[in-house]
């Protein structure tokens, strides 16, 4: 069966001090817990401090973006190696990154052919906009950004990371998508993925689902088939929320 993960990103909030607080807080609320797999993705600029302080707590670490190239004049930038040591996962291609920072499904699939190379996890993110929803063009837009994402990946490289649907019109508004059709579009992933490489691929990689994920929606989310955790951002800021959707989260799972 796959683990069920709850991805905390914390986007660009946080101090040192309050993300350290914040990952204690959380520690003390659900430490203990190991049916599910507990993500934080905080700040580049907390990766260390938190590495540090985590290390005897069963929290993984997540970056929140990387350059496909080890090392170069690219300011402000972070490489993959620069993050070994520090993240075990990093997410690319949210949409955030897509809709502000001119990201493409072009440097989506280079960055993500870069993590790999260098022993870290990418969680891939794709989803539609507001408009490409009302055109009735979820799925095709889901299909074309899996397939670029992934390009050139093989199978088992593909299992080794995770994918998080995240429709862009949910993300920040408070507007989740139905647990139904969170979990139709999650299926639609794996069919995607049963066509490139076949059903042990489809059916052992790991599909989150992102968009104003919150403690009173996440056990209808959990409950689908196909939705194996999910990329929270706002809720993931204060630890009892968090801490309730890890605890929900276990609940479906038995643990």
């Amino acid at each position: 069966m796959r683990k069920p993960m709850m991805a905390g990103n914390w986007k660009m909030n946080l101090t040192v001090a309050e993300a350290l607080d914040l990952a204690r807080q959380i520690y003390r609320l659900v430490g203990e817990t190991t049916a599910v797999e507990q993500l934080l993705c905080p700040p580049s600029v907390c990766l260390h401090p938190l590495k540090a302080a985590t290390d005897d707590m069963p929290f993984l670490l997540g970056a929140q973006n990387c350059h496909w190239q080890e090392s170069g004049a690219f300011t402000g930038e972070i490489s993959p190696p620069m993050l070994r040591g520090l993240a075990d996962y990093v997410i690319l291609g949210h949409s955030e990154r897509r809709q502000l920072f001119g990201e493409t499904d072009e440097t989506v699939n280079r960055k993500t052919h870069a993590v790999l190379a260098h022993q870290l996890f990418p969680i891939v993110c794709v989803g539609e906009s507001l408009e490409q929803n009302e055109r009735g063009e979820t799925s095709s837009t889901i299909t074309a950004q899996v397939r670029a994402a992934l390009d050139g990946l093989n199978g088992e490289q593909i299992q080794s990371l995770v994918i998080a649907y995240e429709p862009i019109w949910a993300i920040g508004t408070g507007r989740a998508a139905t647990a139904q059709t969170a979990g139709e579009v999650c299926g639609l992933v794996r069919v995607v993925l049963r066509e490139m490489h076949g059903a042990a691929v489809a059916d052992t990689t790991r599909v989150l689902y992102g968009g104003s994920t919150k403690p009173d929606n996440i056990a209808a989310i959990m409950e689908q088939s196909d939705i194996d955790g999910a990329l929270i951002g706002g809720a993931s800021l204060e630890a009892d929320s968090y801490a309730e959707m890890v605890k929900i989260t276990a609940g479906v799972y038995g643990g």
